[in-house]
């Protein structure tokens, strides 16, 4: 009785926040799945207190049988701080202790890093140079070596020409605005930069626009779910505590 319990509070709250819906699931150590794959949609215009609340209210059906949380979060964050949420309520994220307003709501310690960080933890083979792309609300990058989470660079403000930057050009806005047949030329402009730029071994592309793909990808491209992503969130804690890695512990009112 006593192992099974200990397994079961080594479940990981895996939270996959983004533009259009927040996502969630308990995993085990090993990433499985052990509940319903949970989402909601986003608030327009999401403020801080919008994003906790969401979280509160979709994980209501979960057993309490978690004892950490893992979140991945659209836009760059630092030490459990988010410095920028491009898609989210405007002027609302700087600087804010989004991991330590979880962690003290749910009462468990919270890891909170990039999206596309996270959904890379899940889906990446661990072999060589690997890159993560989302093509969602915006468009989000991570970079990972023989598995390694490295330090997030936000790719997608570096300006692809004079008036846009890759979440501009490539984002979901633009896919609204010009249609499925150039976004899908845009799209592969942008694997060509990359593959010109960072010489990867295995690109993934997820994200929600990842099913509007029509041109034929090479074989070392693969297209993966917001599923498959959310299972990073179980690796996210086997990692050490550094680069951006940062383990924040609940602190009572």
């Amino acid at each position: 009785m006593a192992t099974e319990k200990k397994a079961e509070n080594n479940n990981i709250l895996s939270i996959d926040i983004g533009g259009t819906s927040i996502k969630t699931v308990l995993l085990d150590e090993s990433g499985n799945m052990i509940t319903e794959y949970l989402k909601s949609k986003t608030p327009p215009e999401a403020t801080p207190k919008d994003i906790v609340t969401g979280i509160v209210e979709l994980i209501k059906p979960f057993p309490d049988s978690y004892n950490r949380i893992s979140i991945g979060f659209p836009g760059y964050v630092k030490n459990g701080i988010v410095k920028t949420a491009p898609n989210l309520a405007k002027n609302k994220w700087a600087d804010v202790d989004l991991a330590q307003r979880v962690a003290n709501e749910l009462g468990k310690p919270v890891r909170l890093v990039n999206d596309a960080d996270q959904q890379g933890l899940g889906v990446v083979d661990g072999k060589g140079f690997e890159i993560v792309f989302t093509v969602g609300t915006g468009f989000g990058t991570a970079l990972l070596f023989d598995g390694e989470l490295l330090p997030h660079l936000e790719l997608a403000h570096f300006p692809i020409n004079k008036e846009e930057d890759y979440d501009d050009y490539i984002g979901n806005k633009a896919f609204e605005k010009i249609g499925t047949e150039r976004w899908n030329k845009r799209l592969r402009k942008v694997i060509e930069i990359y593959k010109t730029v960072f010489n990867y071994d295995t690109l993934y592309i997820g994200g929600g626009n990842s099913k509007q793909i029509n041109f034929k990808l090479e074989d070392n491209i693969k297209i993966v779910t917001n599923r498959d992503g959310i299972k990073g969130g179980a690796k996210l804690w086997k990692l050490a505590d550094k680069y951006n890695i940062f383990t924040v512990e609940p602190k009572n009112n």
